[in-house]
């Protein structure tokens, strides 16, 4: 086992996109709810360390001897709580991951996907009480919640854009479109940033977008071993 160059946030993201990250059939289910993605994320803002991961590199001639799942995408706890049966036929060879799924199912279903949680005092029958929710960040102040510094929480389109003072929610998966750190203040000049709030808010806004640019694109957060043994026993 051999500890690799650490990779970004994006990389990765992507890389579960096209199925190049796989979970075995050894893997438990996704268990975390919006409040542990959340704080996962505020954590990386404030440079907390999320732990190392560890992956399995399976070659070809073994992949037809595992059974492998792909990441959950868009969360709904009614309809869609189980991972998608994959196929590795044509693969060269699989990377699957063996410690870091919550972690990385979150940090996916953050960038690229939804949360579909039941409401309160709703049956669960009613198709109407799990509303497609995404993470958002709010852009204009830091969290009044005193476990958090940055406001991260996840909301319908419809709270989102509700207009609400000290509230600007920013889609946080929108940051994956933001190819240069410039793209922030083209963001900001589209917007009218700079002349519908306060030079405070602005000044917010510039700092938690920045930082949220970084540690998707930038910062390499993702230290893995990999395993590239063929015995299960080991594994």
């Amino acid at each position: 086992m051999s500890y690799q160059t650490a990779l970004t946030i994006a990389e990765v993201v992507n890389d579960i996109h096209k199925k190049k990250y796989l979970l075995p059939a050894i893997q438990r289910e996704f268990v975390w709810g919006p409040y542990q993605i959340e704080r996962l994320f505020d954590s990386l803002m404030r440079d907390y360390p999320i732990s190392s991961f560890l992956f399995w590199q399976v070659g070809k001639k073994k992949t037809k001897d595992y059974e492998f799942y792909e990441f959950l995408r868009d969360y709904h706890e009614k309809n869609n709580r189980h991972n998608p049966k994959a196929s590795t036929t044509g693969k060269e060879k699989v990377t699957a991951v063996l410690d870091g799924q919550q972690r990385l199912t979150s940090l996916y279903i953050a960038l690229r996907g939804s949360y579909s949680y039941k409401l309160p005092r709703k049956r669960w029958n009613n198709d109407k009480a799990y509303p497609k929710r995404k993470l958002y960040l709010n852009l204009l102040q830091p969290s009044t919640n005193s476990d958090f510094e940055y406001d991260f929480v996840f909301l319908t389109k419809e709270q989102a854009q509700s207009e609400e003072k000290g509230k600007l929610w920013f889609a946080v998966g929108d940051i994956l479109n933001f190819k240069e750190l410039s793209h922030i203040n083209n963001y900001f000049i589209e917007n009218d940033i700079y002349k519908e709030y306060s030079k405070e808010q602005s000044a917010f806004a510039n700092k938690a977008l920045s930082k949220l640019y970084s540690i998707i694109h930038v910062q390499p957060t993702i230290s893995y071993y990999l395993e590239k043994g063929k015995k299960l026993d080991k594994v």
